[in-house]
């Protein structure tokens, strides 16, 4: 689910930008642990045209961030006019509503009582649509682990953030001359569109409050709780609580259902010092666990923590994360824009386990992950494409507890997740991304010594449905495709949420297949030969809803994914028409755009779209590649989709969404790998230091982490074969640590993110590599890769010969390599 950026540029203080161009490689290497890689990162980027993104502070995979909270349905947008308070849940870069901010804390000025600038006898003053505050850009930070902004009404009051993995501070600092200051603590309210269905607050002695909120969520979802609990670092002279009947000076508790406003104010006299922090800390089990997340993170000694000294512990933490890439041959804008893309790609899946190891799972009960951390906020559709291989390759502990994560979800919530919120299944999305998601895990060995358990749930989903009772869909589609080999495209059909995958049977086939020859190579491994035969042959299934006969007008190619109707016929809509450009049966997007996702089926695609030559010319056309040629920097935002949501009526790649994330890789799958080096540097160039410098919905580091693969020089293309696809890289040298004690070099010297370069020839440890790829097994063992680059295409040069390429595992039978 995504969005297009605009144009605008959003700069890099001059002097930074001299300081890091003077850098040589050696030395950066050498440095980067102590170099300010936090700096580098600019949290802005993606808070503009829906990439979803949110700029306040996080740890990396915390289970709390603070960030402020607008009119977007997201959380904040980066020109919205007002922040309405500063949330303290988000997830990053979703496409649907209700994304968090619960909890909006706004520090204020002014009295509250009968008649005062907050009236207590009118509940809708303590709307925090009606008390958000202006504030300025001028002088605003995001880094990573830190925020501040400069609030303009009330006086003048600047605001602080930092996060740890459980704990969160905000430092709040009153213009002089202002004698008491107001923090409003709304638990009534969070994100736009995000509501809260009931909430809980007490104020706790002179120096804290604490309560629970449930609120309704992902896409008009189950409801679940969270707890939280805010201390001061200094006691308030004076306290009380608002709700449905106004507020009430004194009072320490309140209570309020649905669309009722609740909260409580805290009145600081600031003689003392103008600077007022709240430590806070949230917990998805209960009251203790939150109490227990805030003396864990949040405090030392039995002290909480200085405002400078968690900053500092977050800020370290995220050096330590940013240092396992290192690049030399970038400006400053492109340093940020990798580093960002880095620190988005770290903030999900979210902690779920509070700190004493207990977790509500997708039975609502209390469970605990002794010795691991339990991970909440799966969005697979989009994450098995590119975000889990990035943490599978750079963070194997955190690959291995998110496959145990998985596990313990099918084992308390009774099957495996699609796109699991908090502890419930969303339903949202269509086809099967667990099961590729799942066996990248297996083939790049976090789910070491817990195979037969994962088979098994793998196994279920592939064969079975979910009972009617249960809050899982799994594969809705299965009933039609087990019997026929595709899903019946049928708009009526019951779902479970927002998204079923009869809605969508031509996609919902075409991912079915995908993840059966993920699943097939899996069973393989494991020895299940029976199974592994059976999916396999399954793996061809999109040959089901291939119609040869179907043209497009305009270009005049045949044959095109057109859906089945669950009578078996081909669809056709009223006006007797079929068009590959239509959203008919296809989960946002078009036939033009997931014909590309058979790449499990190269030779099988190629013979389908009447050879090699005719296959090229085709993805020609999709990428406007011409165009590219002539405009590399520019031609990609003309002649692409890049409107917000334009997912139908399109023949254009559509940098902005899912399914065709892998599309320049086809290239290189068929023997033209400097067309795909067209075709990605085309594409970076949507990426820019800017706050609307994510190419469409972040969804939750996917596309980020499609760019660092894109920028270094290899992409995972094709689940569950642990195959990295070489391409050209943007930067002359990089290093990225693999977590296993070992790291991979990559040097392209004479590399220009801004030019044209094509590879030449390829060298790993100083041996020819002729292969357009690097496999799992040789990649984790770390070693150097030499690119030589180039700006003549190699027609006939490296990459091109089909023993170079790799062998498709569910090649059709009878088909050729290309």
């Amino acid at each position: 689910m995504s969005r297009s950026p605009s144009t605008a540029h959003f700069s890099r203080p001059a002097a930074m930008a001299a300081c890091l161009l003077a850098l040589s490689f050696a030395p950066l290497l050498q440095a980067a642990p102590s170099a300010a890689l936090e700096r580098e990162v600019n949290t802005f980027i993606g808070s503009k045209d829906d990439g979803n993104t949110f700029p306040g502070a996080s740890a990396p995979f915390g289970l709390i961030q603070v960030s402020p909270i607008g009119s977007h349905y997201s959380g904040w947008r980066y020109d919205d006019e007002k922040i309405r308070g500063f949330g303290h849940s988000f997830i990053s870069g979703a496409g649907c509503w209700e994304q968090g901010g619960q909890v909006s804390v706004l520090p204020v000025t002014g009295s509250i009582g009968p008649g005062g600038d907050f009236d207590t006898k009118d509940p809708k003053r303590f709307d925090h649509k009606n008390y958000a505050s202006a504030y300025s850009h001028d002088g605003e930070v995001g880094q990573a682990g830190y925020y501040k902004v400069r609030l303009t009404d009330y006086r003048g009051i600047d605001v602080e953030t930092t996060a740890l993995t459980r704990a969160a501070a905000e430092r709040y600092t009153f213009s002089a001359g202002v004698n008491e200051g107001q923090v409003l603590v709304n638990v009534a309210q969070a994100n736009e569109r995000h509501s809260v269905i009931g909430s809980v607050i007490d104020v706790v002695g002179d120096r804290a409050v604490e309560g629970k909120l449930v609120t309704k969520s992902f896409c008009g979802g189950h409801q679940y709780t969270t707890w939280f609990r805010i201390e001061f670092d200094r006691p308030f002279k004076a306290h009380g609580t608002w709700g449905e009947e106004g507020g009430l000076p004194g009072a320490r508790h309140s209570m309020e259902g649905e669309a009722k406003p609740n909260g409580a104010w805290l009145s600081f006299d600031l003689a003392d010092g103008r600077s007022v922090t709240a430590t806070s800390a949230i917990s998805h089990v209960d009251a203790e666990g939150a109490r227990n997340n805030l003396r864990s993170d949040g405090m030392q000694g039995g002290k909480l923590l200085s405002f400078e000294r968690m900053r500092a512990l977050s800020q370290a933490q995220w050096r330590e994360q940013l240092g396992s890439v290192k690049v030399e041959g970038a400006s400053a804008d492109d340093r940020s824009v990798l580093y960002t893309a880095l620190y988005h790609a770290l903030l999900q899946p979210m902690t779920g386990s509070d700190a004493d190891g207990r977790y509500r799972g997708y039975d609502d009960g209390i469970h605990r992950a002794d010795g691991w951390t339990y991970y909440e906020y799966f969005s697979l559709w989009d994450t098995y494409r590119t975000q889990n291989q990035w943490l599978a390759l750079t963070r194997p502990d955190v690959a291995r507890d998110i496959g145990r994560s998985l596990l313990a979800i099918n084992e308390q919530g009774g099957w495996l997740p699609r796109w699991g919120y908090a502890n419930f299944e969303t339903n949202v999305m269509t086809g099967d991304p667990v099961t590729p998601f799942m066996v990248d895990l297996w083939r790049f060995g976090a789910l070491k010594g817990r195979e037969a358990e994962a088979w098994g749930a793998l196994r279920r989903n592939a064969f079975e449905v979910p009972p009617i009772n249960s809050r899982h869909a799994g594969r809705s589609g299965n009933a039609s495709y087990l019997a026929n080999g595709y899903v019946g495209y049928d708009r009526a059909f019951p779902s479970k949420g927002m998204d079923v995958d009869p809605h969508h049977g031509g996609s919902a086939t075409l991912e079915y297949a995908l993840a059966d020859c993920a699943l097939a190579q899996m069973a393989d491994g494991l020895g299940h030969a029976d199974d592994a035969a059976t999916l396999r042959a399954r793996g061809g299934n999109w040959h089901k809803v291939w119609d040869a006969d179907v043209r497009d007008a305009e270009t005049g190619f045949t044959g095109f994914p057109r859906p089945r109707d669950e009578n078996g016929k081909w669809y056709t809509p009223a006006d007797g028409h079929y068009s590959p450009r239509s959203q008919h049966g296809f989960h946002e997007g078009t036939g033009w755009q997931y014909q590309w996702l058979v790449q499990q089926d190269v030779p099988g695609m190629l013979q389908a779209m009447h050879g090699r030559e005719q296959a090229g010319k085709r993805l020609d056309a999709f990428f406007a590649y011409d165009a590219l040629l002539q405009a590399p920097l520019t031609a990609a935002r003309k002649e692409w989709v890049v409107g917000p949501y334009s997912y139908y009526n399109q023949y254009r790649y559509n940098p902005n969404n899912e399914p065709d994330l892998h599309a320049p890789w086809m290239y290189t799958l068929i023997g033209q790998p400097w067309k795909t080096a067209t075709v990605v540097r085309a594409a970076q160039q949507l990426f820019t230091n800017a706050p609307n410098g994510v190419t469409g919905n972040d969804d939750l580091g996917t596309m980020s982490a499609w760019y660092l693969f894109s920028a270094l020089g290899l992409y995972p293309a094709v689940p569950g074969s642990g195959q990295f696809l070489l391409h050209a890289p943007r930067y002359s040298k990089a290093e990225i640590t693999l977590g296993n004690g070992r790291s991979l070099r990559l040097q392209a010297p004479g590399a220009d993110g801004r030019s044209l370069q094509y590879i030449q020839a390829v060298q790993v440890d100083g041996k020819p590599q002729p292969a357009v790829w690097l496999d799992w097994q040789r990649l984790q063992q770390g070693g150097d890769v030499r690119f030589t680059l180039g700006t003549q295409a190699p027609e006939q040069g490296w990459g091109t010969a089909t023993a170079d390429l790799p062998v498709s595992y569910c090649a059709s039978p009878g088909s050729a390599q290309p």
